[in-house]
């Protein structure tokens, strides 16, 4: 059997982006003898393997929208002269096989956006040119006869998908992303002790962790917020160029000295171990890989209705889903969210809900929709 020329399209690759952490996962998992790896990208960082095969596509570029439109072109110029079997874009280009939605709908990002900011900037979103740019190019890869297949990593953004675009339900794949619950594990006394200690908070407080940059879509505001009227602890993981806004927010609110700002950090699962929840608040959000860490690490989460990670929480099993704007639901949650020295019951269901969904099973619901794929095509050919 011949192998199969896969091509995965990813504008710049960043070790600690979620769609690079999809990709990396799933070519991990999917390295095998009957794939030959191809990755369409402007730019890359980090050390590919050996047998995967790397198409530069790097135009020129003058803004935003050029940006966009300039790889574009190139990237389906790329796949036009290799003719790979099978070209998985994770950006918003026309004409590829599978799309992953992993960004979600962009229309969508700006329902949930209008929500927060005032009339001035939703006039002028509605007339940006670089959310034009990317409506129309979304609407013509949705619509594109070049498309078989949608991933999404969760059930949310499908039926966004079909809401927005009238897209046939056989045409969505939902496969949720990976994680590795051997790298991410529950605290142990001695690294809960040292990180709490290293931060300045106190061993019997209860301390909820936030991570994630760009703090307004995030949901950060409304975090300070439902943390305020309590004795919780807030880390904050993450940098945004407004922080010090949040900052003053918090000390309006008299509880800056119950918060820790520590920036990005290349390691967080210190920073969960210190923990003893995850609040994320977010507008809008597909399925961020930070609920799946936070799980691993037997943490319980609250989350919103606009997060696709909200799908594997029940109400008071695993932690808690209200919408993101709604500061006296998110209140009473961070205040049922117990000390996990007292009562790690919701963090290890929270663990147990993630367990199943490590990078084998990613790679085999994968290798799986590509046979589909190829299967469908051959019959055509016939």
């Amino acid at each position: 059997m011949r192998k199969i020329r896969l091509a995965i399209v990813r504008q710049k690759y960043r070790p600690d982006g979620g769609a690079e952490r999809f990709i990396a996962r799933a070519l991990e998992a999917l390295n095998s003898k009957q794939l030959d790896l191809n990755i369409i990208t402007r730019s890359w960082q980090g050390t590919p393997k050996p047998d995967w095969h790397l198409h530069i596509c790097n135009p020129p570029k003058l803004g935003r929208i050029s940006r966009e439109r300039g790889f574009a072109s190139a990237a389906r110029a790329c796949w036009q002269r290799e003719k790979f079997d099978i070209v998985q874009s994770h950006e918003r280009i026309a004409g590829c096989d599978i799309f992953r939605a992993g960004d979600g709908v962009h229309r969508v990002w700006l329902e949930q956006r209008a929500r927060i900011v005032s009339p001035l900037q939703r006039l002028s979103a509605s007339l940006s040119p670089y959310h034009r740019y990317v409506l129309r190019a979304e609407e013509e890869m949705f619509h594109s006869a070049a498309l078989k297949k949608v991933i999404c990593n969760s059930e949310m953004v499908k039926q966004d998908i079909i809401r927005c675009f009238n897209l046939p339900e056989d045409r969505i794949t939902v496969i949720y992303n990976a994680i590795d619950s051997q790298r991410f594990q529950p605290a142990t006394e001695a690294t809960r002790y040292a990180t709490r200690q290293q931060l300045a908070i106190p061993q019997q407080a209860v301390a909820l962790i936030y991570v994630g940059s760009g703090f307004e879509r995030k949901g950060l505001k409304a975090a300070i917020q439902a943390i305020a009227n309590s004795d919780r602890y807030l880390i904050v993981v993450g940098q945004d160029k407004h922080q010090s806004r949040y900052q003053q927010l918090a000390n309006q609110l008299n509880c800056l000295d119950r918060l820790r700002f520590v920036g990005v950090q290349q390691d967080v699962q210190p920073f969960y171990h210190a923990a003893d929840g995850l609040i994320l608040p977010t507008l809008y959000d597909p399925f961020p890989n930070v609920i799946l860490e936070a799980m691993a690490c037997g943490l319980p989460v609250i989350t919103s209705t606009g997060c696709g990670g909200a799908e594997f929480i029940i109400q008071g099993q695993q932690g808690f889903v209200c919408d993101a704007l709604n500061i006296k639901a998110l209140h009473e949650a961070v205040q049922a969210i117990p000390a996990k020295t007292q009562d790690p019951a919701m963090g290890d269901a929270a663990r147990a809900r993630i367990e199943p969904y490590t990078p084998q099973r990613l790679g085999t619901e994968l290798h799986s929709l590509y046979l589909q794929l190829l299967s469908g095509a051959a019959k055509i050919d016939e």
